[in-house]
C-alpha cells in the first residue's frame, strides 16, 4: 500500500524542513559569491576532485597496485597496443584538412632542406 504524502503532515512539514534547510545552505552559499568572496565559478569540489593532485596519484597508485596483486588488472600485449595505434591512425587520416596540413609542412622541410643542401653545394665550388 503506497503512503500519500498530501495525506499525512508529518512527512509534508519533514520535506519543507529539509527545504529550508538546503535553500539556507545554498543561500548563504550564492550571498558570498555574490559579494565576491568566491573565487570558484560553479559547485565546489568534493571528495577526490577536491584532494589536491598529489594525493589523487599516491590514492590511484594504490588503487592500481592492488589491481595487479589480485590479478584482475589490465595489461595490453602487443596486439592490442598495435590495434589502439592502428585505430588511432585511422581516425586522424579522416580528417582531411590535418592531414593536407602535414603533408604541406612535409613538403616545404623537404624543399627548404634541399635549398640548403644545394646552397651548401656552391659555397663549397667557389
Amino acid at each position: 500500500m503506497a503512503t500519500n504524502s498530501a495525506t499525512n503532515p508529518a512527512t509534508d512539514q519533514q520535506k519543507q524542513n529539509r527545504g529550508d534547510q538546503n535553500l539556507g545552505s545554498a543561500g548563504a552559499g550564492n550571498a558570498a559569491r555574490a559579494d565576491g568572496g568566491g573565487s570558484q565559478k560553479g559547485p565546489a569540489k568534493r571528495g577526490f576532485a577536491a584532494m589536491d593532485e598529489a594525493t589523487q596519484r599516491q590514492i590511484a597508485s594504490k588503487g592500481g597496485q592492488a589491481a595487479h596483486q589480485k590479478g584482475t588488472a589490465h595489461e595490453f600485449d602487443s596486439e592490442e597496443a598495435r590495434r589502439a595505434g592502428q585505430k588511432g591512425g585511422e581516425a586522424v587520416s579522416r580528417d582531411r584538412e590535418h592531414m593536407a596540413e602535414i603533408g604541406r609542412k612535409g613538403g616545404e622541410s623537404r624543399q627548404s632542406a634541399n635549398r640548403g643542401a644545394r646552397q651548401g653545394a656552391k659555397d663549397e665550388k667557389r
